[in-house]
């Protein structure tokens, strides 16, 4: 009975749409750019973004029900994303063939699933939990803030992905608005009111679009549909590339950080301490969903730390109201017509509007760091990690090939290098009692 009088609050539907649109700006523009970047058909990519609709509006309803029962949202994972479509443009640059790669891919994300699966079940979180401390945390954050923002800026200069990418020279015309897009988005995050700034990157994203549609007027490549089909492993059948494979699982075992970071970010809104059937139960139903997104060729799940800074800046922690936004996306995908619309979203567009969104993540690294003691002697617990990640994100793919396959994906990606790196040595050697003097 009280469920229902909350359902029937018109307060918690416009709330609801809230959540709604903070989850559709993060969501929207990850299956249209992995599409891209495999080249796959425009009906595919159809597919995908309607079925990451309905996944992620059904993943959210579910950690809300029976994972961690916090309105905090489980999305595709910005992680997952950049480290997938950084082993897009290497394994491209080394030759290899995209079904190859997607093959491996999903063998990965399947094995990690299952990993993450026992984690969850075994009640082994919380001591994984351990090893990312502040200082971790804040490589962490300031690396994939790296990763990202490199992906979004490659977007907003009209850089397209996949093969295509090769080749590709700057469109100025695409930058110049991208641009325009990106400063519309600060401005309205820095200046205007509390109520309307949280909707500053869906005001980007509306307005950009038609400015998009209006200078350049782009066919439609994409026909109607009134339905959308399963399609089992779209970006390729499982393949066994040894380096992929390893890569992706090490990947995913680091993902499991949004998770904490999640959880203990959104502790003192709740005034709760996260229990170990929290953390196993967040952590099942993320590995439950991780198996989905390999099945099908979708981009991993994870709890959003983002999720943390939407509710200080709507004071919306209660669940029925993110419950309420999860169902109107899961319904969104159900609906073809919606799928095809936004399958037209201009990549240069939705790069601009999340350019800023990911902008925060140094503001979340500085966070951490805040809770780390430096001294002129301890800092290269993290100066090693977070120099060495920003310099092999910037070296040349061509530059990797005389390192065995087998690790060859993992050194390659500057964010997996320093976060490995911090890892070590923040757990082998004890900082704080260095400088001291």
């Amino acid at each position: 009975m009280i469920v229902i009088n909350e359902l029937l609050k018109s307060s918690n539907w416009i709330s609801g749409l809230q959540w709604l649109f903070f989850i559709f700006t993060n969501i929207v523009v990850i299956p249209i750019t992995v599409g891209a970047a495999f080249e796959l058909s425009s009906g595919t990519i159809v597919n995908m973004l309607q079925l990451s609709f309905i996944v992620t509006g059904l993943a959210c309803i579910v950690q809300a029900f029976l994972g961690h029962k916090r309105a905090i949202m489980e999305g595709q994972s910005g992680l997952w994303w950049g480290v997938i479509l950084t082993l897009c443009t290497t394994a491209v640059a080394q030759g290899m063939p995209l079904d190859i790669l997607g093959g491996s891919l999903t063998v990965g994300i399947i094995i990690t699933s299952i990993i993450t699966l026992i984690i969850g079940l075994t009640g082994f979180g919380p001591k994984i939990a351990k090893l990312f401390n502040p200082a971790v945390m804040g490589v962490f954050m300031f690396l994939f803030g790296c990763q990202l923002i490199g992906i979004f800026l490659k977007g907003m200069l009209g850089i397209p992905f996949g093969n295509q990418a090769e080749s590709a020279q700057i469109d100025v015309a695409v930058s110049l608005l991208s641009i325009a897009i990106a400063i519309l988005v600060i401005f309205i995050s820095v200046k205007a009111h509390a109520s309307v700034r949280r909707y500053g990157l869906l005001i980007g994203i509306i307005v950009g679009w038609i400015a998009y549609v209006l200078i350049f007027k782009p066919e439609n490549p994409v026909s109607e549909s009134t339905s959308f089909g399963l399609e089992l492993f779209p970006l390729g059948e499982p393949a066994w590339d040894l380096g992929i494979i390893i890569t992706t699982v090490i990947a995913g075992l680091l993902n499991i950080a949004n998770t904490f970071g999640a959880l203990k970010g959104t502790e003192s809104m709740y005034n709760v301490k996260t229990t170990k059937k929290e953390y196993r139960a967040s952590l099942t139903i993320t590995g439950v969903f991780t198996f989905i997104a390999g099945i099908f060729g979708l981009v991993p799940n994870s709890p959003y730390v983002s999720s943390i800074g939407f509710l200080s800046q709507t004071g919306i922690i209660k669940r029925i109201p993110f419950v309420l936004g999860g169902f109107m996306f899961l319904v969104m995908g159900l609906i073809p017509p919606i799928g095809h619309f936004f399958s037209q979203l201009p990549l240069s567009v939705g790069s601009a509007a999340l350019f800023v969104s990911y902008l925060l993540l140094l503001n979340s690294s500085l966070n951490f760091f805040k809770q780390v003691k430096f001294n002129t002697v301890n800092v290269y617990r993290s100066a090693v990690p977070m120099f060495v990640g920003v310099v092999v994100m910037t070296l040349p793919a061509s530059y990797f090939v005389t390192i065995p396959d087998v690790i060859r994906p993992v050194l390659s990606s500057g964010l997996l290098v320093g976060i490995i790196i911090a890892l070590i040595l923040e757990n082998l050697i004890k900082w704080d009692k260095y400088g001291e003097e």
